[in-house]
């Protein structure tokens, strides 16, 4: 064999060891992701008017600057203190996020309370599931129109997958579940199983966390996260 035949097989042999290892790298790292424990998230512990640990805050959509920071509401059903999405840009299609860094998971259910605050535009409170930038499921909730709406994003678009009605007080506080196994998606308001379905738009593991709309100042309590048998 001439010396570089022999150079560039040597060569490939590294690389293809190279990629196994990363490969095997990968999938114990989205194992790991995928095994963890139910927890609760909760911000008794946060400093007060900054973005708490451990959440990425993002935009979909444009307008001005987001702002998402722990407060003090002594009406929480979690504990004192809640995190809030204060900003009030009432551009249209704008949709803050504050993203839950620590779990990748596919399989998962999420759970909070939240409190529309204020809005002209919107008074909406949700949460994603299967999140990577721009594309993600959405479960919100509209004291402005008293619906409960299943949304999809892909590649920055909304689209509506199923809306109900549903009576959504602004003022008080109010519960919210989705949870996604396989195809199938679930979301449960104050309890009661509003919308029930099947769409297989996103099938890999993501992240999960905190959603509003336009103009909506939303406060909201503790993130459940649990991992769906």
């Amino acid at each position: 064999m001439k010396p570089s035949s022999l150079q560039g097989s040597r060569l490939l042999s590294i690389a293809t060891i190279l990629a196994t290892l990363l490969a095997a790298g990968c999938a114990e790292f989205s194992n790991h992701q995928e095994n963890f424990e139910p927890q609760t998230i909760s911000f008794n512990s946060s400093e007060v008017g900054k973005t708490p640990n451990d959440f990425t805050t993002g935009l979909t959509g444009g307008g001005g600057p987001i702002s998402w920071a722990v407060r003090e509401d002594a009406t929480s059903p979690d504990g004192r203190y809640v995190l809030a999405q204060e900003s009030a840009d009432e551009t249209e299609y704008r949709f803050p996020l504050c993203v839950y860094d620590k779990i990748v998971g596919r399989d998962v259910a999420v759970e909070t309370t939240f409190k529309a605050i204020s809005g002209k535009m919107d008074e909406a409170g949700g949460v994603v599931l299967r999140y990577a930038p721009e594309n993600y499921y959405i479960a919100r909730a509209n004291a402005l129109e008293n619906n409960v709406i299943l949304f999809k994003t892909v590649n920055g678009k909304r689209s509506k997958i199923e809306e109900v009605s549903a009576p959504v007080s602004k003022g008080e506080w109010h519960k919210l579940r989705f949870e996604a196994k396989g195809p199938h998606l679930t979301i449960t308001f104050d309890g009661k199983i509003v919308i029930d379905r099947d769409d297989d738009t996103f099938s890999n593991a993501g992240k999960v966390g905190y959603w509003t709309k336009a103009d909506s100042v939303t406060e909201f309590g503790n993130l459940k996260i649990t991992r769906v048998q």
